[in-house]
């Protein structure tokens, strides 16, 4: 499962600055960082299951967001969302 790991950890207090620590820990072992807070995942369906678990458990979902987009085709066809979500509207949202 090819993924993209993306998030956004509030870090105006110290537990969010550990929450932070501790969700670039959990990325750091299962994909490549390739921005400040964006992870390229690659790995099979049950460990991907598992970061979610763990990513869950760590962020704080009333002020932290994570997304994971799916790079390959292999049956996920939507972007999981974790903890706060900001949607855009239809008409402003970009498809890359």
């Amino acid at each position: 499962m090819n993924s993209l790991v993306v998030y956004d950890v509030e870090t105006l207090s110290r537990d969010g600055q550990r929450r932070l620590r501790r969700v670039a820990k959990l990325c750091e072992g299962y994909g490549q960082r390739v921005q400040y807070s964006v992870f390229e995942v690659v790995c099979s369906r049950t460990k991907m299951a598992k970061l979610v678990v763990d990513l869950e458990a760590a962020i704080d979902p009333r002020c932290d967001s994570i997304r994971i987009y799916p790079l390959a085709s292999d049956g996920l066809e939507r972007v999981l969302a974790l903890g706060l979500r900001r949607e855009l509207r239809q008409a402003e949202a970009w498809v890359l």
